[in-house]
């Protein structure tokens, strides 16, 4: 919007005009309608299989997934309500919000499968105790969405201001995304030695098709993670920002791929409900609860 003073700049942020010759909205480009719907839709239905598997398999902690999802939704109807007001700004922040702390939902589905994965075949097979996954991996996440939100708030503040340095903000962004990254990292090291220190026990198929799934959804968020960074760190300027294509191979794909694999196979219907678990362990004898610690997971067998 560079042709235009800062009072025109804003007095068209807070409506729907269409695209003006020469002056490009806060993307650096006019949002795909086509990419807004089709987001749309798949996100809307791996909503409705997280839904109904959670629910069905009454794990509700993997409605987080959905939570994710629905984050997602939020975002693509940002952009696709951007391709038809490509100037406004309450478009613009709605979609950057949500898609930035999205995926922080999906990992907190990924912690819990570890969880319930040691929980199966016994705390010795663990570096740490099952249940401090949660406490450290989501407290991690909640602080990384924490400085993502205050590095937003900051940037879309100095934008709105003549003149506006964006880059205290956006290094703050940076290092929220970062922050994440390493989480992811450092889950990784405890699943890899959960699987080295498993090795000689025959695991059920379901932890092996999870496991799979797991590997697949990590790496897609790593993928979208280093992108997300080297988009910031170029600025709000940058190539990379500002060309729509990278955005949905690097972000919109590897976030539907990450959390609608597990669509394919549900962690809700392959493990099984802690729960049943509980009242197999208080009606059986201790020989029968050490078959159930190596037969749980034979649900997804089927």
């Amino acid at each position: 919007m560079n042709r235009l003073s800062f009072e025109e700049r804003q007095q068209i942020r807070m409506g729907c005009h269409a695209p003006i010759p020469g002056v490009n909205p806060s993307y650096g480009y006019f949002p795909s309608e086509a990419a807004g719907i089709a987001f749309l839709v798949l996100f809307g239905l791996s909503t409705i299989g997280h839904v109904y598997a959670s629910i069905k398999g009454r794990h509700y902690w993997y409605l987080c997934f959905a939570v994710g999802t629905i984050s997602e939704m939020i975002g693509w109807g940002g952009r696709l309500w951007s391709s038809e007001c490509p100037y406004n700004n309450n478009a613009f922040l709605m979609q950057i919000s949500t898609l930035i702390f999205a995926p922080a939902f999906f990992t907190g589905g990924i912690y819990y499968i570890l969880k319930q994965f040691i929980d199966i075949t016994g705390r010795e097979y663990s570096l740490i105790p099952p249940s401090l996954y949660l406490w450290i991996f989501i407290t991690v996440d909640v602080l990384s969405l924490a400085i993502q939100a205050a590095g937003g708030g900051l940037a879309s503040s100095a934008s709105s201001q003549p003149g506006g340095n964006t880059a205290t903000g956006t290094n703050i962004m940076v290092a929220g995304v970062i922050f994440q990254m390493v989480s992811i990292t450092v889950f990784c090291v405890f699943y890899g030695a959960f699987l080295w220190k498993s090795r000689n026990i025959q695991l059920e198929k379901a932890i092996m098709w999870l496991t799979y799934a797991t590997v697949i959804s990590v790496t897609c968020i790593y993928i979208r993670s280093i992108y997300r960074t080297i988009e910031l760190l170029e600025g709000w300027n940058g190539y990379l920002i500002t060309t729509e294509r990278f955005f949905i191979a690097l972000d919109g794909t590897m976030m539907i791929i990450a959390v609608g694999i597990y669509n394919i196979v549900h962690p809700a219907l392959l493990l099984p409900n802690p729960k049943d678990k509980k009242a197999a362990e208080s009606t059986g004898s201790d020989e029968e609860r050490a078959g159930d610690v190596r037969t749980m997971g034979k649900r997804g067998d089927a």
